[in-house]
C-alpha cells in the first residue's frame, strides 16, 4: 500500500510538471497589410553597401537593404533582391581601407586596398569610370546622390556610381527619379536626404570650395514630397529614414579640440591655445579666432598628416597659420548643419505620416547611441572610431553589424506600421571593424 502511494504521488509530480511545461507558440508568418512582393531601396552610399572609404564586394553583400530583402523573404517576400554587385574578381570594387596592423603607440595603421573595377577615365570628370553593372536591380543605393540631384538629367554623366547603373557610354539623359521608377514595384524603403548636409558638414563647413553646399529647405522639401508622391503613386508601401544628426558621426568626434592641445603641451607647454579659421554667427565671414571643445575637427585632420604638423612655423598655435576651415567645422557651422537636419527631418516626418508610411528615426537612434550606447544580445557597442563596432574606418560609413542593426530597426517599424511579422536578424552574427 505504501509503495502504491508513492507511485501515486510521483504520477501526481509527472503530471504537475507536465502541466507546467510552456507552450512555444510560433506565429504564423504574415505581410499584413503590406505586399513584399517586390522591394526596392532607393537612397545613397548607406544604401549601396558603402564602407570603408569604398564600395566593394563584401560592404555590397552585407548592405541593409540586402538584409531586409533576405528577412522578407522568410514571411512570403520577394522571390529575389538584385544587387549591383561587382564580380568575385573584382571583389575589392572601387578600393577601400583596411588595418594591416597595429602601431608601437598601439594606434591603427590603414593601408588602401586598391581598386579592381575601374574601366576608364571619365571625359566629364576626370575621375574613374566602374566597371558597368546590366541585369535585373532593385537596391538603388548611388553612393554620392542628394535629394538635390534626383530630378538632374545630366547626374549620370557626373557620377561615375550611377553612370555604372546606367545602359550604354552616354552622354546621359536620365533623371534618378524616373530610374527607380521605371518598373512597378509593391514596397520600397528609402534613406534619401544624408547628403545634402553631410558632404557639408565633412567639409568643414561653408569657407571652403571643396565642401558641400547644404541643400535649401524649400527645395528639400520641394523635391522630398515629388519623391514620395512617385514613389507611392501606384500603391507601393514602404519605410522611410530620417537623417542623423552628421555631427555625432566618428568622423567628426574622434579628433578634438582638448586631444590636438594636450598633444601639442607634451612637446610646448608654453602653448595655451589652437587657433581656427573660423565663420562668425552668420557664417559669411571666415577669420583666425582660439578653438574651443564646440569646434569639430574631421578626421582628415589627422589621416592628411596636419595634426603632425602643429607647430611648425606657427601652424594651428598662431593666428597668423590657424587650421584651414576644411578641417574644421566650427561652433557656428555645427549649429547651421543642425537647424537644417531639424528642417529635412520635419519635410521627411511630414510627408511620410501624408501617406501612412513607417519611418525610422535614425537621428534618435544613432544620438542615443553616442549619448548612451548600445547592448545587442550581450555585445556592447559604441560610436567610437574603429572600436565600437557600429562604424567602419572611414567614420561615416557603417560596418555589416552597424547595417545589420539599421536593418533590424526598418524591420521594427514596418512591422508596427503594416502588422507583418519580418524577423530580425543576429546582431551578433555580422562583423565590426576587421583586425588583422
Amino acid at each position: 500500500m505504501k509503495n502504491f502511494k508513492n507511485y501515486a504521488y510521483i504520477l501526481l509530480a509527472a503530471a504537475s510538471i507536465a502541466a507546467c511545461k510552456p507552450v512555444i507558440t510560433v506565429p504564423t508568418p504574415t505581410t499584413g497589410s503590406a505586399d513584399f512582393t517586390r522591394y526596392i531601396s532607393v537612397g545613397n552610399s548607406l544604401t549601396a553597401g558603402y564602407a570603408d572609404n569604398g564600395l566593394y564586394l563584401s560592404g555590397q553583400l552585407n548592405s541593409y537593404p540586402s538584409i531586409i530583402a533576405a528577412q522578407m523573404q522568410t514571411i512570403g517576400g520577394p522571390a529575389s533582391f538584385n544587387q549591383p554587385l561587382f564580380s568575385t574578381a573584382q571583389a575589392s570594387g572601387t578600393g577601400y581601407l583596411s588595418i594591416d596592423k597595429f602601431n608601437a603607440d598601439g594606434t591603427p595603421h590603414f593601408v588602401t586596398i586598391a581598386a579592381t573595377a575601374v574601366r576608364g577615365i571619365s571625359t566629364v570628370t576626370g575621375g574613374p569610370l566602374f566597371t558597368k553593372y546590366s541585369g535585373p536591380l532593385d537596391n538603388y543605393g548611388v553612393p554620392g546622390i542628394k535629394l538635390s540631384d534626383i530630378t538632374n538629367p545630366l547626374y549620370g554623366n557626373g557620377n561615375p556610381y550611377f553612370e555604372r547603373l546606367l545602359p550604354g557610354n552616354g552622354p546621359f539623359q536620365t533623371q534618378y527619379i524616373d530610374f527607380i521608377t521605371a518598373s512597378s514595384f509593391t514596397f520600397f524603403t528609402n534613406w534619401l536626404g544624408n547628403n545634402d548636409a553631410l558632404g557639408y558638414a565633412t567639409g568643414g563647413g561653408g569657407g571652403y570650395a571643396g565642401a558641400g553646399v547644404l541643400t535649401d529647405k524649400g527645395n528639400f522639401s520641394t523635391l522630398y514630397t515629388t519623391l514620395i508622391t512617385r514613389l507611392t503613386a501606384n500603391g507601393a508601401k514602404g519605410a522611410c529614414a530620417t537623417i542623423p544628426d552628421v555631427t555625432t558621426i566618428p568622423f567628426l568626434t574622434t579628433v578634438t579640440y582638448g586631444a590636438i592641445l594636450a598633444g601639442v603641451q607634451k612637446v610646448a607647454p608654453q602653448v595655451t591655445d589652437i587657433y581656427i579659421n573660423a565663420a562668425d554667427a552668420t557664417g559669411a565671414v571666415y577669420a583666425p579666432r582660439k578653438a574651443t571643445a564646440a569646434d569639430l575637427f574631421t578626421l582628415t585632420f589627422n589621416s592628411s598628416g596636419q595634426l603632425a604638423k602643429i607647430g611648425t612655423n606657427g601652424y594651428g598655435v598662431s593666428p597668423l597659420n590657424p587650421i584651414e576651415t576644411q578641417y574644421v567645422l566650427d561652433a557656428n557651422e555645427v549649429a547651421l548643419v543642425k537647424d537644417y537636419v531639424n528642417s529635412y527631418n520635419n519635410t521627411i516626418k511630414t510627408a511620410s505620416a501624408s501617406k501612412g508610411l513607417a519611418v525610422f528615426d535614425s537621428f534618435a537612434f544613432l544620438t542615443n547611441i553616442k549619448t548612451n550606447g548600445l547592448l545587442v544580445n550581450g555585445i556592447s557597442l559604441n560610436s567610437n572610431f574603429v572600436s565600437g563596432g557600429i562604424f567602419s574606418l572611414d567614420g561615416v560609413h557603417l560596418t555589416p553589424r552597424g547595417y545589420a542593426i539599421v536593418a533590424n530597426q526598418f524591420i521594427s517599424v514596418i512591422n508596427a506600421q503594416y502588422g507583418s511579422n519580418i524577423p530580425t536578424v543576429n546582431v551578433s552574427a555580422y562583423a565590426g571593424v576587421t583586425f588583422p
